[in-house]
């Protein structure tokens, strides 16, 4: 009797800058909706990675969304991006409530000297799933957003990386004393994608 393999997928460089930045703008989107950035009604469903992904509707958060995506991936190409951040932010104060962190692991090998990787897309899929799932799961821990907030997104890159002229330089909008919480994480044998959450912790009654 032959034994039985998992099929391998052949993941290349370009490949897997797809995979990491079409995962931070689902990921993305699902933080929006799941913490009430934008109302739900503006969301519609879509089927990714095996579940059901809720996608803006808003014409300029698709655009935004998109252009950064598109960023993304040509820096991850060249192996230069480090971390996204995306920020949720008070409209009234600009104060930082929560950080969604997704920090990368880049092999430079490929970067340099070209050449593939091989890892079973249904594995990466089941990894990504994970992390979306805990996600949605985020509302029972994170605390209210009680007031209107807005969104930003932070990439962390290589310092001899010139900075694009739609994007700017920031400060990096921490949040102090945070409470913090892993989430998964996947890998595709190019990109490991790292995530986390921080989060201002509720003041305690007086």
């Amino acid at each position: 009797m032959g034994s039985i393999q998992i099929a391998k997928d052949v993941i290349t460089l370009t490949g897997s800058a797809a995979i990491v930045s079409e995962f931070f703008s689902y990921a993305a989107n699902s933080i929006l909706y799941q913490r009430g950035i934008y109302p739900s009604d503006s969301f519609g469903a879509t089927k990714k990675y095996g579940l059901t992904m809720l996608t803006t509707n808003d014409t300029k958060v698709k655009e935004y969304l998109t252009a950064i995506t598109s960023q993304l991936a040509e820096w991850l190409e060249k192996g230069k991006l480090q971390r996204i951040v995306l920020v949720i932010m008070s409209n009234a104060t600009s104060e930082v409530m929560e950080r969604w962190n997704f920090t990368i692991h880049t092999d430079k090998d490929v970067v340099e000297k070209g050449g593939s990787r091989e890892k079973s897309d249904k594995e990466i899929m089941r990894e990504i799933q994970a992390i979306m799932r805990q996600i949605t799961s985020s509302v029972t821990y994170l605390p209210c957003l009680d007031e209107p907030c807005t969104f930003d997104v932070l990439a962390y890159t290589d310092n001899d990386l010139s900075v694009p002229f739609n994007w700017a330089e920031s400060e990096a909008r921490l949040i102090n004393n945070p409470q913090v919480v892993k989430l998964h994480s996947f890998d595709t044998k190019i990109h490991k994608v790292d995530a986390l959450v921080s989060y201002k912790q509720e003041d305690d009654d007086e």
